[in-house]
């Protein structure tokens, strides 16, 4: 597993920028808060009354999923 429930929010979002959409699909919106710069995964999921493991679970298909071939010029 590549992101786990204890990585800062923030961190996830800027190493791993695709799975912005998880979050808000999952409802959790506060990525660009600056509370998510230290709070993590578990906590900001608690916060707002969303299931963590689910969520960890998506994030991490997210990131598993291959890049988009870029189209030739």
């Amino acid at each position: 597993m590549t992101i786990t429930k204890s990585m800062p929010i923030g961190e996830v979002v800027q190493k791993y920028p695709e799975t912005i959409p998880v979050f808000l699909e999952h409802g959790l919106m506060c990525f660009g808060c600056a509370v998510a710069r230290f709070e993590n995964i578990e906590q900001g999921a608690m916060a707002h009354g969303i299931e963590v493991d689910p969520l960890v679970a998506d994030l991490n298909a997210a990131v598993a999923k291959p890049a988009p071939a870029a189209k030739p010029a």
